[in-house]
Formats: structure tokens, sequence, C-alpha cells
């Protein structure tokens, strides 16, 4: 008998002790999930160098760059769909933002080649798949509240704008409230342009398409990501022909 009560006294106390810790164990799973979220450091990964890792969904890929939970939440990843491979209708809170690498990405709303940029406010509902396969730069749930456009711009198709020196610039989404202001667009650098050093209020976010970007920080191959904070400092240029997709003010001060 004092054996069987020891074993329920025992049974229960773990039960308590498991029904008290049950809700850090639910914290210390989100914080583990956590990647690159600390806005006030710069990263740098070289996407090309990831192993693939797999999605929920069969056929499809990616190479995490920073998010906030497992399956949910803030997220930059590189996404790769096999062909053939897609997913079920669902929404996108705090929106969806695309850029096409490689290859056609497509929904219920069209066929989108590489090149492509878009944009997915929240509220719209997708299934979006890949008949050949697709290679994606993707983030997700990073929309300001009250930016609800809906983007859809084929860069390949688009004529290059004149920027700062020798720079030429497609504009891609542009957003300001009374917290920030933050513009994307895509950026030609020619063979050795050289940039004034300047500072980014609200931070900077770099996916290098093609080439290799430079700064005092380091040299960045193509597949590159780099996200600097607020109020960061480099003086880039570029020694070949340079590509990249730019993202500023849009990080927290």
């Amino acid at each position: 008998m004092t054996k069987i009560l020891s074993s329920i006294f025992t049974s229960y106390s773990a039960s308590r002790f498991i029904t008290k810790i049950k809700p850090s164990f639910t914290f210390l799973n989100k914080f583990l999930s956590m990647l690159n979220l600390d806005f006030k450091k710069r990263v740098f990964i070289d996407s090309k160098l990831e192993a693939w890792q797999p999605s929920p969904m069969k056929g499809v890929w990616r190479k995490r760059l920073a998010r906030e939970e497992a399956e949910q939440g803030h997220a930059t990843s590189i996404v790769k769909y096999e062909a053939g491979a897609s997913f079920k209708s669902h929404p996108h809170p705090l929106g969806e933002e695309i850029f096409v690498l490689e290859g056609v990405f497509s929904d219920e709303t069209g066929d989108y080649p590489a090149g492509t940029y878009i944009r997915n406010p929240e509220g719209f509902e997708h299934a979006p798949f890949s008949k050949k396969g697709c290679t994606l730069f993707v983030k997700l749930h990073q929309f300001q509240a009250e930016d609800d456009s809906q983007v859809r711009i084929n860069t390949r198709n688009t004529e290059w704008q004149p920027g700062n020196g020798n720079l030429k610039v497609i504009p891609l989404h542009q957003f300001s409230n009374k917290v920030m202001s933050e513009s994307t667009a895509l950026v030609f650098w020619p063979a050795g342009e050289k940039f004034q050093p300047h500072t980014h209020f609200g931070g900077e976010e770099i996916l290098v398409i093609s080439g290799e970007f430079i700064d005092d920080h380091g040299r960045y191959p193509a597949g590159s990501w780099l996200r600097s904070p607020h109020l960061s400092k480099h003086n880039p240029y570029v020694e070949e022909d340079t590509v990249i997709l730019v993202k500023v003010g849009h990080l927290p001060a």
C-alpha cells in the first residue's frame, strides 16, 4: 500500500509540475525556433552555402534566413518548388512578398517568371504551385497593417530608371506612415561603380541577385542576404556588373 500511495503521489506531483511548466516549454520552443530576429545586429548569410530543408508540403524546400516561429509569424527564406509542387489555399496575415529567382511561380492570379516581384496583402488567399519548378525569395508577415497594396511587376519587361551616379533602378514598392518610410527596388550597379559612405535610417536589407556586392564589411556573391540595422553605415562598391534587390527604412529604430 505504501508503494502504491507513493506512486500515486509521485505521478500527481509530476502532473502538477508539468502543468505548471508547460507554458514555459511553449515559450522555450518559440525562443528556440527564432532565427536572426535581433534587428539591432547585422546579419550576412550566403544562401548558396546553406542546405535545403523540407517544408511541411511535399516537394517544397527552403533555406531559412530569419524566422519567428517554425511555421508562422515573421519569416524570410529562399524557397524551392519542385516540378508539380503545390500548396493548398491559404491566407497571409500581414502579407507576403516574393521575388522569383528561377523558373515560373503560379497561382490563381497568373504565372510569374523569373524576375517577377509580387506583393500579396493581408486578406489575400491563394493556392500557389509551380508546373516546372521555381526558386523564390520570400518574406512573410512583415507588412505594415495599413499597407494593402497588391503588386505584380515583371522586372525583365520594365525599363531601368536613372539612379544616383551611374546606378540604374526599378522601383518596386513604397510605403510611409507616421512611424516609418520603406522602399523596395531592384538596383543595377555597373562594373567599377562606387557609392559615397552613407547611413541607413530604418536599416537596409539586400539580396544579391547577380554579380558581387562589396562594402567595408565584406564581399557578397550572388545569393547573399544582408540585413543591416537602423543607422548602420557602409561604403559600397562593385568590381563587376551587379544587381541587388534592396529594401530600406523598414527595420525598427
